[in-house]
């Protein structure tokens, strides 16, 4: 018996991006309709979509209280500033949020799809990878838009 030309799909990393999503987020980008969009992995659909968002009047404090404590998510959060020069800026920061008290298996899949999908989001600044709320804290933010 040959297993040549039999491949096992990987099912972990082959997830999709559903188009709601992607509007969703060129929505959050160029039209600042939204302060943030999580997003969470659709395992039977085997895609990312849209969990969330926030208003544009929502704080950075609404957007991580939205965060769930035990499950793994991505979000986009744009971020706006003063630079030192008084100019009004905005970053756009996606954040892998895999808290430690998450399954093993939501941590795998969240992990091994994380790369397509950011590569789908054109315009990102800045990434960031966090397990605890101080990985992503205001400041770590601030420091990192500066």
């Amino acid at each position: 018996m040959s297993f040549r030309g039999l491949r096992r799909q990987n099912t972990l990393s082959a997830m999709g991006v559903n188009e709601h999503t992607k509007k969703t987020f060129s929505e959050l980008q160029r039209k600042k309709m939204y302060r943030y969009v999580i997003f969470k992995v659709d395992e039977k659909k085997r895609e990312v979509v849209v969990d969330k968002i926030g208003n544009p009047a929502e704080s950075y404090e609404d957007f991580t209280a939205a965060l769930p404590d035990n499950d793994c998510r991505y979000a986009v959060y744009d971020f706006d500033f003063v630079t030192s020069d008084n100019c009004q800026k905005s970053k756009i920061f996606f954040i892998a949020w895999s808290p430690a008290s998450s399954r093993i298996r939501a941590k795998m899949l969240y992990a091994t799809s994380k790369d397509n999908f950011r590569h789908e989001l054109d315009g990102i600044h800045y990434e960031i990878q966090a397990t605890d709320p101080a990985e992503m804290d205001l400041e770590v933010i601030r420091d990192r838009a500066q």
